[in-house]
Formats: structure tokens, sequence, C-alpha cells
């Protein structure tokens, strides 16, 4: 188990966030790059080439890592494994949004944030629609690359980045990913499934909501990813709002359930508390791994 790199991964994502003052390229982006090359150059509508561009970004990344995961100092390890974690990143663009100056520039700014469309949002759709981003994230950026940094280190946190940015990619159904990102969007259900039930379970334990912890399930299953809802029924059932229901997606409604039995109405004072589980889980998984690396 590696503790020590990931504890020291998650203190420099959570003061330094991307070290964008370095004026690096973000590793995610080579990553990207590398599905776009292939895209670019060997698409077909086929499950079959699906395939072949997950194995072949897969295996690139592991090469890479793997040949730096040598490396001794863990103070390096920790700073390259940072990189797959967006802790600090989703917070601030999430906090961003809630503070713009008026209507207009909140829509623009949950626009960069969501698939949905943003041109004719009421501030509490943006603001429904911001929470739902931050809660199905906190498991995409935050949990998921733990996890795997945790139990396979450097490694495993990147191939994790990787599995989930090709289905940030090409895993949509659509004309021209349903075949093609067939594998990259099952695989990523596969890698997602433990850490988003570790996800919900934590919103709910550390909002000290009973009813959170016993509902999300039943509720989050209603969603059509196998995965997302769960930790968004259990954002919902913590701070007491009702999420989910008829979303506009390219000029087209919707009908997507709803998540929560609270209100309707989503006020900004809903989103600042569902940011206040950032100081939670921040506090569980610093005193977590520094005990656990204590311990072993």
């Amino acid at each position: 188990m590696f503790y020590s790199v990931a504890l020291i991964a998650f203190l420099l994502d959570k003061f330094f966030g991307e070290f964008e003052k370095l004026n690096i390229n973000h590793p995610i982006i080579y990553i990207g790059n590398l599905i776009k090359f292939f895209e670019n150059r060997f698409y077909k509508d086929s499950i079959f080439q699906g395939l072949l561009l997950t194995l072949f970004t897969l295996s690139i990344v592991f090469i890479v890592v793997y040949s730096i995961s040598f490396i001794e100092s863990i103070i390096i390890q920790g700073f390259l494994a940072s990189f797959t974690l967006s802790s600090k990143m989703l917070y601030d663009c999430v906090l961003d949004v809630l503070k713009s100056k008026d209507i207009e520039e909140k829509r623009e700014k949950i626009s960069m944030l969501v698939s949905r469309d943003s041109k004719d949002m009421t501030n509490s759709d943006i603001n429904k629609a911001s929470i739902e981003t931050y809660a199905e994230n906190l498991s995409d950026g935050v949990i998921a690359p733990l996890f795997y940094l945790i139990c396979f280190g450097l490694i495993g946190a990147y191939l994790y980045k990787a599995i989930n940015t090709l289905d940030s990619m090409v895993g949509y159904r659509n004309k021209r990913y349903e075949r093609f990102g067939k594998v990259s969007a099952r695989l990523d259900d596969i890698a997602n499934y433990i850490p988003s039930r570790i996800t919900a379970i934590l919103i709910a334990i550390l909002f000290k909501s009973k009813k959170a912890l016993k509902e999300f399930y039943q509720c989050g299953k209603k969603h059509e990813s196998l995965n997302a809802g769960l930790p968004i029924a259990s954002m919902a059932f913590a701070i007491k709002v009702k999420l989910g229901g008829p979303t506009s997606y390219f000029g087209k409604i919707k009908q997507k359930p709803y998540f929560g039995i609270g209100n309707e109405k989503i006020e900004d004072s809903d989103v600042y508390r569902a940011l206040s589980f950032k100081s939670s889980l921040d506090i569980f998984i610093i005193i977590g791994l520094g005990v656990l690396y204590a311990l072993y």
C-alpha cells in the first residue's frame, strides 16, 4: 500500500492544485493527445477499433509511468501522483460559478463544467448543476484516483486517469461514439464501481446523515449511469435538496429521475453547504492516511 505517497499527493493537491505557476502541461493533457492521435488516424465505427484505442492508450501510459515508478523519492512520487487528483480544482471551479457577478456570467461558467444546455438556466438550475457535478466528480477526481493510488501506486492512479479520460472523450452514446467508445465507457464503469460507492458512503457519514446512508443506493441506481447517481443521491439527501429531474441537453429535454426529497428550488446556500464537505473530507483523508502510514 502506498499511504505515504498518497498523503503527500493529497497535501500537494490541497495546497497547490494544478501547479499553474510552474507553467507546465498537465500530464492528463498528454493522455488526451494520445487519444486524439489514435482517433484522428484510426477511427472506425467499430467496437473492435475502440478496443484497440483503449489498449493503445493504456499500454503507452503504463510503459511511461512504469519507467518512472522506480524513483525512490516519495516526494517526487507524491508530486507526480498529485496530478491525478483534482480536489482543489473541482472545489475552486464550483465556487467560481457561485461567486459570479450575474446570471449571465454564471451560465457561461457552468457551461464549462457540464454538458447540459446553459443558455436559459435559472439560478436554481445552475446551482443544481453545480451540486451534481461536484458530487459526481468527487468520485472521479478525488476518491477514485486516491483509491487506485493507495492500492497500486503511481501506475494505478495514472491508469485510472487514462480510463477516465478515455470515457470523457469517447464514451458517449451518440452516432460517432456508440460503438467506438463502448469499451472505454464500460471499463470506466468497472473502474468507478467501488470508488463511487465509497464516495456516497463518505458523503453520508461526514454529513452525519442517516437518511443519505440508508437511501442513496436505492435512489442513486435510478440514474442511467451505473455509478454517477450514487454520490449525487447521497449529497441530495445529506443537504436536503432534490436534484435531477428534467434537464435540457442539445436542445432536447431529458427526463432524468429525481434524487433526494428536499427543496426543488436550489439556493446559493445549498451549494455552499455541499462545498463545505471538502473541509470534512480533507481532515478525514489526511488523518486516515497519516494513521495508516504510521501503522504500516
